[in-house]
């Protein structure tokens, strides 16, 4: 059964592609959207009802034309998963004016030209779902956080104005909070002394997010938080 259109946009190997696998596995039509075009190619051959499309978030005349396409070849867009992010880790004195411009670039700015394209199609059905993956930086700015930190806090403030204003019109904004590392090959190699329970499984932080499109209206929820059991908090 066709359930829809569900774009994610900032698919890679972990989170993004088990995001897309879980909507495509009940139902969904998938636009799996990032900046690596081979990648992508390769995780859209292994999830049914998915294609890829090119997106660099930072680029603003990008957003216009990818969704174009994308409603072009599989039609209106019924959610929209941002789980693009980027930021240097660094404090006040080692972080560059470039590392600040291109973290808000990516997280503030690209989320608000996405929902900007998004907004038309879900204002005609009349519902829809906006889905932003976050950090415990938005809560939380760390020392050698600042580029980061500071575009993570902009971007769930971002997510808070959207939702008072779009909750009325039926469309469910939310904000996913990530306080955990995530289980890829990289932070595996970097942690080799780690226990599996340390690690957020991207199957299952897929779960959580496809969980948000299946509540009632009457009991949304606004900001999730998901960390593993072993974390510290």
């Amino acid at each position: 059964m066709n359930k829809g259109v569900c774009v994610v946009v900032g698919v890679g190997p972990g989170n993004g592609a088990a995001i897309a696998s879980q909507f495509s596995a009940n139902g969904y039509q998938v636009a799996l959207c990032a900046r690596n075009q081979r990648k992508l190619n390769d995780i859209a051959a292994t999830i049914k009802g998915s294609r890829p499309f090119g997106y660099d978030v930072r680029d603003p005349e990008a957003a216009p034309k990818v969704f174009a396409q994308i409603r072009q070849q599989l039609g209106s867009i019924d959610v929209l998963v941002y789980n693009a992010g980027a930021g240097a880790f660094a404090n006040i004195d080692d972080a560059t004016l470039a590392d600040f411009q291109s973290a808000w670039e990516v997280n503030c700015r690209g989320l608000f030209l996405a929902v900007k394209e998004v907004l038309p199609d879900m204002r005609a059905a009349g519902a829809g779902h906006i889905i932003a993956i976050g950090a415990t930086a938005s809560i939380k700015g760390g020392a050698h956080f600042v580029p980061f930190a500071s575009a993570k806090a902009g971007q769930r403030g971002l997510v808070q104005s959207l939702a008072r204003y779009l909750w009325p019109e039926n469309i469910h904004v939310s904000y996913v909070i990530l306080d955990g590392i995530v289980n890829l090959p990289r932070t595996r190699q970097l942690m080799p002394d780690k226990l599996d329970e340390f690690f957020m499984e991207p199957f299952r932080i897929a779960e959580s997010v496809y969980f948000l499109t299946q509540q009632d209206k009457q009991a949304w929820t606004f900001e999730l938080d998901l960390r593993p059991y072993a974390e510290k908090w």
